[in-house]
């Protein structure tokens, strides 16, 4: 048994982890990088196809952005999430796809223009709904069997509707591990959601670290924050503009602005629009209301009881459309505007950011976790302008944050949730933070709680049986270098046949690793079957016969293809018809 560290190692987004146990492969999490890539990351070492499940967190994309990518790539197995993760999935990938499909046309424009070729979408709305299909949703606190190697259990950790930590229970040649995964630990005293619950403990904790070097600092007055911020904004005759997350933080908010309205903390402006231009945020915010009480914490459940949509007040507003959208910018009147996404990184804000950032009567107001690299980071971070759909915007509105808002526990949320074990772990690996939170943590860890804990790299790889590492992957930096880029700009163009052909590889190999047991009469067909295959592909590619006549014409003048004399040959059964052929000592090339 074994674990690869594949990404969101010394980095906040993209996490994803390899498992491997009695020859068979499983990933917990696959999510999609959000900002600038600081770190090289390993591709997943096993074809796509060879991949038998996936056991996901949470439904945010840094945890599940390339599962329909997975699923493109060959994989056809099977992928576990908690019920509410499930729905939320649905919702997210969708509107991903949509995303990379009109980015992909949108650059394929611009590509046209200028004579080269036009980028492929990273997924499509086909490949959403095929791993769509693959997912089995699982309720908390059940023992579910994943093969005959693994029993999971999810436990609500209060990130996000449906988010959880992963018990694992692994046996493999008589021996016993279990391993927990954190994924995101939630915040406490947060609205809607339950606080996170705790674990009895493991041999091996995979634990977090997006705060794990900060606190949030004494806990702040949201509410108060929150309508400071919305009066001095529209006392300006100003715009609030919040980016935000579609799933989780735009419900938050809009459970704090009903608050807000009914308080009448507002003056002068009883009735502010508020807007939700977010398609995505509008779909989660329903899912949310339809969801199990259960999952929600008791002053949400006590509203809803009494009758109250904890969601909706009066002067709320949905944009569903573009149109909808572009008329948000072309109306004067004071207001709020929540729109995804909420680093900025795509979707609506952008254009948002784009009407606003220049308007000193403005606000833009920051709710959230911002990675760098993003347009979010650069504006948290102080930008006096940024570029935004190829033109300069300067910055002169307000740039502020709502501190201590956040899905994230901090650094002593962290420690409460792993102190919490009785069964302390005989390691803990650090992850899913930038490279000096993560540090921090896992000294922190080692040096003040005794655990023995570091942050592995991406390709690190270690022997849960033997409780050692197998690999130490080093730190490798990503190289802005021409030549990289070029590379990877290569490796983008590669043919879609030839994709398909690599999966069709991954699916025969594990077609074959099933065949383990057969009689022996079936596997001799099935390899013979398999010899003739390659044996006619092979005589194909390799260099044979010249398929013409061996009559080779006297090479034309001046006429050179690769380095050698380009000469004509006769076409059999077409005499006096001849076609290039590029040959030496009558073999083609």
């Amino acid at each position: 048994m074994k674990l690869t560290f594949i990404r969101a190692d010394h980095e906040v987004t993209g996490s994803c982890t390899l498992l491997e146990i009695g020859g068979h492969y499983g990933l917990i999490d696959c999510g999609m990088e959000q900002g600038r890539d600081l770190f090289e990351n390993i591709a997943i070492p096993v074809p796509a196809a060879q991949i038998e499940f996936v056991l996901v967190t949470h439904a945010h994309m840094d945890h599940t952005g390339h599962l329909p990518l997975l699923y493109k790539q060959g994989f056809r197995g099977t992928v576990y999430a908690t019920e509410a993760t499930c729905d939320l999935c649905g919702i997210l990938l969708r509107d991903a796809a949509h995303i990379q499909m009109s980015e992909a046309e949108w650059k394929g424009r611009k590509a046209a223009r200028a004579g080269q070729p036009a980028p492929e979408p990273l997924y499509t709305l086909e490949d959403v709904e095929g791993v769509l299909r693959l997912l089995r949703p699982c309720g908390y606190g059940k023992r579910i069997q994943v093969g005959e190697n693994i029993i999971i259990r999810f436990t609500d950790v209060g990130h996000l509707l449906g988010s959880a930590c992963i018990e694992a229970w692994l046996t493999e040649g008589g021996t016993e591990k279990k391993i927990v995964f954190s994924g995101d630990i939630g915040n406490t005293a947060q609205p809607i959601l339950r606080d996170p619950q705790t674990v009895s403990g493991a041999d091996y904790v995979l634990i977090e670290s997006t705060y794990g070097d900060r606190s949030h600092g004494p806990r702040v007055d949201y509410l108060t924050a929150l309508a400071d911020c919305i009066q001095r904004t529209l006392d300006r005759g100003g715009n609030v503009v919040i980016p935000s997350f579609a799933v989780g933080r735009t419900q938050e908010l809009l459970y704090f602005i009903r608050q807000i309205k009914d308080a009448g903390m507002v003056h002068g402006h009883p009735h502010f629009p508020v807007y939700v231009d977010s398609p995505l945020a509008n779909e989660a915010t329903r899912v949310f209301l339809q969801t199990d009480t259960s999952f929600l914490d008791d002053e949400a459940c006590a509203l809803i009881r009494s009758g109250v949509n904890p969601l909706y007040f009066d002067d709320l507003h949905t944009a569903v459309t573009k149109e909808d959208s572009v008329a948000l910018n072309n109306d004067k009147t004071p207001k709020v505007i929540l729109s995804s996404s909420g680093m900025c990184d795509a979707g609506r804000i952008r254009h948002h950011l784009k009407y606003n950032l220049w308007r000193p009567e403005c606000t833009v107001l920051f709710v959230g976790y911002q990675a760098v690299g993003t347009l979010g980071r650069k504006l948290h971070d102080g930008a006096e302008s940024v570029k935004i759909f190829g033109d300069e915007i300067a910055v002169h509105a307000e740039i502020t944050v709502l501190p201590g808002v956040s899905g994230h526990a901090d650094k002593q949320g962290l420690l409460n949730w792993i102190n919490a074990m009785e069964q302390k772990p005989a390691h803990v690996f650090v992850n899913h933070g930038d490279d000096d939170a993560c540090t921090a943590f896992a000294a922190c860890l080692c040096d003040e709680y005794g655990y023995d804990a570091d942050a592995p790299y991406s390709g690190s790889e270690f022997d849960l049986a033997a409780g050692a590492y197998t690999y130490v992957a080093p730190p490798r930096p990503v190289r802005r270098d021409e030549a990289r880029q070029a590379a990877a700009a290569g490796k983008r163009r590669e043919s879609p046949a030839y994709a398909r052909l690599k999966r069709a590889l991954g699916e025969l190999t594990v077609l074959v690793r099933r065949c383990a047991g057969c009689p022996n009469k079936g596997l001799s067909a099935f390899a013979e079957e398999l010899e003739r295959l390659t044996a006619r592909w092979r005589d194909r590619l390799s260099p044979g016969a010249c398929n013409y006549n061996n009559d080779i014409t006297t090479a034309l003048p001046g006429t050179w293809q690769g380095g050698l004399a380009l000469k004509f040959s006769r076409v059999p059964g077409r005499p006096d018809t001849y076609r290039p052929c590029r040959c030496q000592a009558g073999r083609c090339l």
